[in-house]
């Protein structure tokens, strides 16, 4: 990876289907060295499983989802897609992955990293099934909160060139520390100039910032680079006493 790492959560819904004719290949996702890792969750979500009581307790599935634990026992079968077509809701919906072109979709495979609980984090651009698993899923003797974290902050940590820019959730900030990452608070600026920080919707705001990141082909490598495309591109990302703000209405789509 060069210049800007985009470190993204994963999301609890997924797209289903994908190319029968690619299966999952631990060896040929994104940081190799975690194959190891990736396969003890992987057996430990497929034991869960297993049984409709485990499953349900583990992964907090009710009556309408808890056939998603078939996920689980099919993941060396199933059919692939690209971790950024796999995802979809508030966050992934704005990238509109459908629409974008070569290019952006070669930018978000550098430049993207998604904090997976199965398969830790993983490129924006590496063939993934659909799966069910949270980072604070129940998986018997294997704790992710100990499984990820030094795997996945080493593995990040060697493959880095330049500025992380974090925009994962807590859960899955722990999963892969990183600790000179920048984070920005997603907030809403009202008439009176008064700040309100967004819970949910934030995730609507990094959705379309790092769509715009992609389809504008940044090439960033400090703050000062993020700063100055900020400004170009009319984004608000503002220094505060404890940190960066992105405000959210900077980002909603202009008419014409």
């Amino acid at each position: 990876m060069t210049g800007l790492t985009v470190l993204l959560p994963p999301s609890e819904t997924k797209r289903e289907g994908g190319d029968p004719e690619r299966t999952l290949d631990l060896g040929a996702l994104s940081f190799p060295e975690l194959s190891d890792e990736r396969a003890a969750v992987i057996t430990a979500a497929r034991s869960v499983s297993s049984e409709e009581s485990t499953a349900r307790t583990a992964f907090k599935l009710g009556p309408r989802s808890i056939a998603e634990r078939f996920r689980n026992l099919t993941l060396d079968t199933s059919p692939t897609m690209s971790a950024i077509e796999r995802y979809t809701g508030v966050l992934y919906d704005p990238l509109d992955v459908a629409s974008a072109d070569d290019a952006t979709r070669r930018w978000w495979a550098e430049h993207v990293v998604v904090q997976s609980a199965m398969f830790g984090p993983v490129g924006a651009g590496d063939p993934i099934p659909a799966y069910r698993l949270s980072h604070d899923a129940r998986l018997g003797a294997l704790k992710l909160a100990r499984h990820w974290p030094g795997p996945s902050s080493a593995a990040i940590a060697q493959r880095r060139a330049g500025l992380v820019l974090d925009l994962r959730s807590e859960g899955y900030r722990a999963l892969g520390p990183v600790d000179d990452a920048v984070t920005l608070r997603v907030v809403s600026v009202d008439g009176g100039g008064r700040r309100k920080a967004l819970n949910h919707w934030n995730k609507t705001a990094k959705g379309r910032m790092v769509g715009l990141l992609g389809r504008t082909g940044a090439d960033l490598r400090s703050m000062e680079d993020l700063l100055a495309w900020a400004a170009a591109n009319g984004v608000a990302i503002e220094r505060t006493s404890d940190g960066w703000d992105l405000v959210a209405e900077s980002l909603e789509p202009r008419a014409g």
